[in-house]
């Protein structure tokens, strides 16, 4: 355990900036938004003051309406795809001055990343001061989802681009990705760095990319206008995994407010708002699943995807959607035969058509899903579940090191070498075995 604990930091000190963590020295040079949460929580547990810088160096990136990029870029490092020239935040008036940052935003996972570092701070005098500084801007992240990413008035927040989601290339978008049109000249020409960095094998496809693409110079050109695109973006989903975040995160917010003696009443009412429109909205009781949902096409996408298990981090759930999720986990979408060498949770469907075993959210093991299941299965009694995730996680990194994903059956990495979230949250996982967190 002690070596593979100095390994994950050493991964995370090769990574460190003076200032932020950025994903990957190769392929993510640049600070990435739930990336820096990731990194926040391994970091607390022996460098809590440099969780927080993490934290605090991204929040700095926060957008006057309470939008939280998922890019703060390096000025220092320009050779990047899509990088700031492309986002062009520099011109719009919302964006911070002096910062470059993307337009687009990912799974608000950090007010339950500043929780864990106030927790593992040791709750002092210096770990309620970063709540403090934090409180606000962590209210105007969630502020911003609630009041102008909820075009359907389901307590959810949408997503404009697969890139919000967390999971980009995942099978789950491809039909919303094929009904998009992308007419001639609408595009600029540019070179993709992934390639360069990395296999075309592992990575999305050139239609898919411009697409992509597409889809962010219309929301760019729009001047990142919300009330406006989300009349007419040609992409529009409630999905899973970012709502979970959003209320794993609301809940910790709550907790916060009680830490620093704010008003906990509207935040807890935001939070029953995102959970109970997560019952009403995605979960699917015919499937007895969790499904994102298409709201420009209005219906369910479903696909038999790892982010219909995430919301098992959410505290209320009942217990016969506990049930449901975990059964489907041991099913043969999720579980290989016990005579077939495995690693587990596969990002898809291991039956599926769509199921690619080493392509970019197609299949692989990510870290980062492994350690929400993990977490959601532990605050549901359901240890045993939960101790299979955990080794198999370890045992991924034990094998082919600090990959950005892993191969479900050879175990194999793929992706960025030396990836700062399988680093943070390897640490997580191996200091929990012996410290047990507050759930």
């Amino acid at each position: 355990m002690n070596g593979l604990l100095e390994r994950a930091q050493q991964v995370l000190d090769a990574n460190w900036t003076g200032e932020a963590t950025v994903a990957s020295r190769s392929l993510y040079p640049h600070q990435w938004s739930w990336d820096a949460a990731f990194v926040a929580i391994g970091r607390s547990w022996a460098e809590p003051a440099r969780a927080m810088r993490e934290l605090e160096s991204m929040f700095q990136a926060q957008w006057a309406n309470g939008m939280l990029p998922h890019i703060r870029f390096d000025p220092r490092t320009r050779d990047y795809f899509p990088g700031p020239d492309f986002w062009a935040s520099d011109r719009v008036p919302l964006a911070p001055a002096g910062l470059l940052t993307s337009g687009l935003t990912q799974p608000p996972l950090h007010a339950r990343a500043a929780l864990e570092v106030f927790r593992h701070g040791g709750g002092d005098a210096e770990a309620v001061a970063f709540l403090r500084r934090l409180f606000p801007r962590l209210v105007a992240q969630h502020g911003y989802l609630e009041a102008r990413r909820d075009p359907a008035g389901h307590g959810l927040a949408a997503i404009v681009h697969p890139w919000e989601s967390g999971l980009d290339n995942s099978p789950i978008w491809d039909a919303e990705l094929d009904a998009i049109e992308v007419p001639p000249g609408s595009i600029p020409p540019y070179r993709r760095s992934d390639l360069v960095r990395a296999n075309a094998a592992d990575r999305p496809s050139a239609a898919t990319y411009d697409r992509y693409v597409y889809l962010a110079v219309r929301y760019r050109d729009s001047g990142y206008d919300d009330a406006d695109l989300l009349a007419s973006s040609p992409f529009l989903v409630e999905d899973v995994l970012f709502n979970t975040v959003y209320l794993w995160s609301a809940t910790a917010l709550v907790e916060i407010a009680g830490i620093l003696g704010e008003p906990r009443g509207p935040l807890e009412a935001a939070a029953r708002r995102i959970h109970d429109g997560l019952l009403a909205h995605l979960w699917d009781p015919d499937a007895s699943r969790f499904f994102s949902y298409d709201l420009r096409a209005s219906r369910s996408i479903r696909k038999e995807s790892v982010d219909s298990a995430i919301p098992l981090l959410d505290q209320g759930l009942p217990g016969d959607l506990v049930e449901a999720i975990c059964a489907e986990l041991m099913s043969t979408h999720f579980e290989a035969p016990a005579t077939v060498s495995h690693y587990v949770v596969p990002s898809y469907d291991l039956s599926g058509a769509d199921f690619d075993r080493r392509r970019y959210w197609r299949g692989p093991v990510w870290i980062n899903t492994n350690w929400m299941l993990w977490r959601g299965l532990r605050q549901h009694g359901r240890d045993e579940m939960a101790r299979q995730v955990e080794e198999s996680t370890v045992r991924l990194v034990e094998r082919s090191g600090f990959r950005e994903y892993f191969d479900p059956f050879t175990g194999e990495g793929y992706g960025s070498m030396d990836f700062s979230w399988t680093a943070a949250l390897l640490i997580d996982v191996l200091r929990n075995r012996a410290d047990p967190p507050r759930l």
